[in-house]
């Protein structure tokens, strides 16, 4: 195992609280750390970093050592995002669609680094989670309404991850009274380990096992030609419409999902990673969303080449009916392969999401919420988890249920509560209160932004399409597109003045930089907020709630008549 750093061989003890050279050599101020549990040295999967540690990364093997010390938060949050429902969306897309929607996934890779990334500043400079900073910056009215809305979305996710276990066992026989408690099980047992080391090996054993993807393809022999057509050419097979809208929204939900943001800033504090060692959580992060594209991109050809031309096509039920599917017309392993895919992205999708909301209640409660912490330390952290495990785990047992119309609409609910999520996110990143010298640069405020507004877009024709469905869907695009091209250039143009008018900042010295940390929150004056964006910000929810009334209405009209 890698250790790295001149303290690896002769840690010194250090008095909680106290501050030590280096501190006051740079000028560091008290931090916003609560748990203790979260000071210390970096215990990684494949190596460790330890706390003080102050020597340079001049060697390649060096880097290595250390990336692979700090691999974890970024790649788990990326492969965790490839789970149940991901799967099932990403196999009805080329059930129903073909290869037609696969050019959604290169596009979605810029959005997630540029999401996560935020997210890695703020976890690594505040020393704090999500929810917690949500609360305390905003005000509890505004952080019942983002956490809020991560519990019911995250409750329903991991519902679908159990969907992914009934479904993946049933392939082989196995009942769901059987393989569902004993995944719930599995799923405490490995977390409630007392160490965040431990915890994170499990996910890489799932990490290494979504790379069966590989085989999967190599057995179905997908046409490269049409693969690599429908990943640079954008369209939709039988053309736009609400339903295929659906779906795109459901493919971005999927990808790009509320949780991970609450996730991978909790899991970055819990591993205590601090601003120096920003680059190696960026380069994390990175290699996650290639991987999950490279899964998701697999899937869909894997399936399309399966089912295209076959009178299965364009009659998705869920994802173990896929499995039969792949069974029969490609050969039983095929079939056995993508069962297991199935049962591993629900368990990493499972473990991942109900650990950010477990994460997300210690912020909001003020409760020890580490991995570090044994059960009896941290019993409200880990009750929470099992109780959502057991409660999620019993719906799935209830009969008859619409097992692929719940794993699509949950999905897609995530793509349509993601616009809120990413405006939080913004607003804190560019809080200096919180990030200092961290905060976002001007051009990632304007890649922000557009994300921001392509996701509300594509919400908003959702709505219309639900509300009017005769409706052209691709005119409504192109309209809704100009419209929003016109408010981003008159909007750069503002925001452009308004930066040549705002006096330059001298830079700070990379080494400040590195060892700044956010002050207690306690510190900090709260942001006031102009007229104007408190009424966008209440225009914005009121739209929200709209959108997810629709959202569900659409889910029952498909439902009815399928």
């Amino acid at each position: 195992m890698a250790e790295t750093g001149a303290g690896a061989h002769r840690p010194e003890p250090r008095t909680p609280g106290a501050r030590t050279s280096v501190d006051d050599e740079l000028g560091a101020r008290p931090s916003a750390v609560l748990d203790e549990a979260h000071l210390g040295d970096i215990r990684g999967a494949f190596g460790t970093v330890r706390q003080f540690d102050a020597e340079s990364r001049r060697s390649w093997k060096r880097r290595l050592l250390t990336l692979l010390a700090i691999l974890g938060p970024g790649i788990i949050v990326m492969v965790g995002d490839n789970d149940a429902g991901g799967v099932a969306t990403y196999a009805q897309a080329a059930q129903n669609y073909g290869l037609t929607l696969l050019w959604t996934l290169p596009l979605l890779v810029p959005v997630l680094v540029v999401n996560q990334e935020m997210v890695v500043r703020l976890g690594a400079v505040t020393g704090v989670g999500h929810a917690r900073l949500i609360n305390e910056r905003f005000g509890k009215f505004w952080g019942a309404f983002s956490v809020g809305d991560l519990f019911i979305l995250n409750f329903l996710t991991i519902t679908t991850e159990f969907i992914g276990v009934n479904l993946a066992l049933a392939y082989f026989g196995v009942s769901p009274y059987v393989s569902v408690p004993i995944a719930a099980a599995a799923l405490v047992a490995m977390t409630a380990t007392g160490s965040f080391r431990r915890w994170e090996r499990f996910m890489f054993v799932f990490i290494v096992a979504n790379f069966l993807v590989i085989p999967l393809a190599v057995f179905s022999h997908p046409h490269a030609s049409a693969f690599f057509k429908g990943f640079v050419v954008p369209g939709v097979h039988g053309g736009f419409t609400s339903t295929s809208v659906l779906l795109i929204i459901a493919i971005v939900g999927t990808t790009v999902a509320p949780w991970q943001l609450f996730f991978q800033q909790s899991n970055i504090v819990d591993k205590r990673i601090t601003p120096r060692w920003i680059s190696y959580e960026r380069a994390d992060t990175v290699i996650g969303s290639l991987v999950t594209v490279f899964a998701a991109s697999l899937i869909m050809a894997v399936v399309a080449a399966a089912f295209s031309g076959h009178p299965l096509f364009g009659h998705f039920t869920n994802a173990g009916a896929v499995a039969r599917g792949l069974s029969r017309e490609v050969g039983h392993a095929t079939g056995a392969i993508f069962s297991v895919i199935l049962l591993n992205a629900s368990l990493i999708g499972a473990a991942s999401v109900t650990l950010a909301t477990s994460y997300a209640f210690g912020d909001v409660f003020g409760a020890r919420h580490s991995l570090h912490r044994s059960w009896r330390e941290a019993k409200f952290f880990y009750a929470s988890f099992s109780v959502m495990v057991v409660l999620a785990a019993a719906i799935v047992l209830v009969p008859g249920a619409p097992l692929g119309l719940i794993t699509t609409g949950v999905q897609a609910l995530a793509g349509v509560l993601l616009p809120s999520a990413t405006v939080f996110l913004l607003l804190l990143c560019n809080d200096k209160e919180v990030l200092g010298p961290w905060v976002n640069r001007p051009w990632l405020n304007v890649i922000a932004f557009g994300v921001v507004s392509v996701l509300l877009v594509l919400s908003l024709l959702l709505m219309a399409t639900t509300v009017f469905p005769h409706l052209d869907v691709r005119d409504l695009a192109f309209g809704l597109g100009a419209a929003l091209a016109l408010v981003y250039g008159v909007g750069g143009v503002s925001y452009w003045r308004v930066l040549q008018r705002r006096p330059p900042e001298p830079p700070m010295p990379r080494a400040r930089r590195d060892h700044w940390r956010m002050p207690p929150l306690n510190r900090l004056q709260r942001p006031v907020w102009s007229r104007g964006r408190l009424v966008a910000m209440y225009l914005l929810r009121g739209y929200l709630v709209c959108a997810v009334m629709l959202l569900v209405v659409k889910a029952l009209q498909l439902g009815i008549h399928g």
